[in-house]
């Protein structure tokens, strides 16, 4: 049977999709993600053959261009994340206390919208490198107004896309010689110094070399990128720690 695992990469993209700003409808994406994890050999497969969360199969449903999500929902679609730790109590009181003035109410009813699931899911992977505290004063900085979403320094899902794709081009560099040190002495000044290179590069196309913004975004975004990486690391501590206690008990 398979499984949904999403990188935050593929997990940007349909957030994009679901908001009308991708070139495929969610639905699309969708059933191109499953043929793209079924390896390609059957691309006809039925698509119902696949093991699908209820979540995905509620988009597939739906035949609206102005999705709203339950906190229910937002749990079991960023749960699709890989590396990730969604539980519906911590958004619960992420929402009600830790960055209430920043996510405000729903803005679909009873239901949040795609830049607010947006922002949830980049609190997800801010927490594992910053205090709420630290989140509250970068979110203010991100979305300034709560209720006039123009004003924002830049739209949630347009960060969340740019910072997973900047940790997915950086995670690809398997060999050595594709991540130079450059001027730098020691690998984790190299990273930083290629993480901000690259999210300046990736930022300047759709902001003005003069735009006064144009740092605090750039630094947002290595920010959030330097955060999933934290996070990947302490998984593979906790793996390497699991693995070493196992050993001990044989």
């Amino acid at each position: 049977m398979e499984l949904f695992q999403m990188t935050r990469r593929e997990m940007a993209d349909l957030l994009l999709a679901l908001k009308g700003s991708g070139p495929m409808t969610p639905a699309a994406f969708l059933q191109a993600l499953w043929a793209k994890k079924n390896g390609g050999k059957d691309p006809h497969r039925p698509f119902a053959a696949a093991v699908m969360p209820p979540i995905f199969t509620k988009i597939l449903k739906k035949n609206t261009d102005d999705f709203g999500f339950s906190l229910n929902e937002i749990v079991a679609l960023g749960s699709q994340i890989e590396n990730t730790n969604f539980t519906l109590t911590a958004i619960q009181n992420w929402v009600k206390r830790d960055i209430k003035e920043m996510i405000v109410a729903p803005e679909k009813g009873k239901k949040y919208s795609i830049d607010q699931m947006a922002l949830l899911f980049l609190v997800e992977d801010l927490k594992t490198a910053l205090d709420f505290d630290s989140i509250r004063k970068l979110l203010q900085l991100i979305v300034n107004d709560p209720e006039d979403e123009h004003d924002d320094l830049i739209n949630p899902v347009q960060l969340y896309a740019t910072y997973s794709q900047l940790f997915e081009e950086l995670n690809s560099m398997r060999e050595v010689g594709r991540f130079p040190a450059g001027k730098h002495e020691h690998m984790i000044s190299a990273m930083e110094g290629m993480i901000t290179e690259k999210a300046e590069e990736m930022i300047s196309k759709y902001i003005s070399p003069d735009d006064p913004k144009k740092e605090a975004i750039r630094n947002t975004i290595v920010i959030a990128t330097l955060s999933v990486f934290t996070a990947y690391f302490q998984m593979l501590a906790r793996r390497y720690l699991t693995a070493t206690i196992f050993l001990q008990n044989m």
